[in-house]
């Protein structure tokens, strides 16, 4: 009887470590709660003066803005759990950009082994200065940089995000698919994304209005940094002309940011 009673104990431990070492179904072991979404954000989405929420050059750190700026901004800083509403730019001119992938120059500039911790931090060459006093040599021609368009934001309904935001454009080239992410910081911003809602007020061109609860980028600090790896890829600036989002999308699914 006791060996009977130890099998079963032996199984239950086997059958818990199974579960604590699962992957979900969106590429992330332990499941979303605990994990941020990487992305840029750039002045078509958040910046002084504009719609739909006007803020001043105050709120977004325009009057600080700098190459390697990674202090949250003073809105977000301020407004912890408020629900707002930011426009993602237009078809061709995005706002919102995916990190699928971490380039390897990124992982050897350190002070990490974790290309897309040395991002944020920043490390050599990806806001702070290296050897040779260039603070920005390791964000140019960057693989992978994706705008996001009404599909990618719908399928991001529901995750928490944590984002760079630029003073500036992020530039985007096409075959292959790279982006420019040269140029000035106004922080960082960390949100959950409510819903997606197609403009009725802008051009036909015009990407969706997202709403978002605002969240503290300290307090995701210490979360782990996910990478939308099957976010849409665009097969031009105009194609598709992905404005509206629908019902119902495919399931995200994310890999370790490394």
């Amino acid at each position: 009887m006791k060996k009977r009673i130890g099998v079963y104990i032996l199984l239950v431990f086997v059958l818990l470590g199974s579960c604590m070492n699962e992957t979900n179904d969106d590429g992330l072991p332990g499941g979303p709660s605990d994990y941020v979404v990487l992305l840029a954000i750039d002045e078509d989405s958040i910046d002084n003066g504009s719609a739909p929420n006007n803020f001043s050059e105050t709120d977004v750190n325009d009057q600080i803005a700098a190459v390697g700026l990674r202090q949250q901004l003073k809105f977000f800083a301020e407004n912890k759990g408020k629900t707002i509403t930011l426009y993602t730019g237009e078809v061709g001119d995005e706002g919102w950009f995916a990190l699928n992938t971490i380039p390897n120059k990124w992982i050897n500039a350190g002070p990490t082994d974790n290309g897309a911790r040395n991002y944020l931090t920043p490390g050599p060459g990806l806001g702070a200065p290296n050897i040779d006093d260039d603070r920005e040599v390791l964000l140019d021609e960057i693989q992978n940089v994706t705008p996001l368009r009404a599909t990618g934001l719908k399928m991001l309904v529901g995750y928490k995000i944590l984002a760079m935001v630029y003073d500036s454009d992020i530039s985007i080239n096409y075959s292959p698919l790279e982006g420019n992410m040269q140029g000035a910081n106004l922080g960082m911003v960390a949100f959950e994304i409510l819903s997606v809602s197609e403009r009725t007020d802008g051009s036909d061109g015009s990407l969706p209005a997202v709403s978002i609860k605002i969240l503290s980028v300290t307090e995701l600090s210490n979360f782990g940094l996910a990478l939308f790896s099957n976010v849409p890829i665009p097969q031009s600036s105009s194609e598709p002309f992905d404005v509206v989002p629908t019902t119902s999308v495919v399931s995200p699914v994310f890999t370790l940011a490394n």
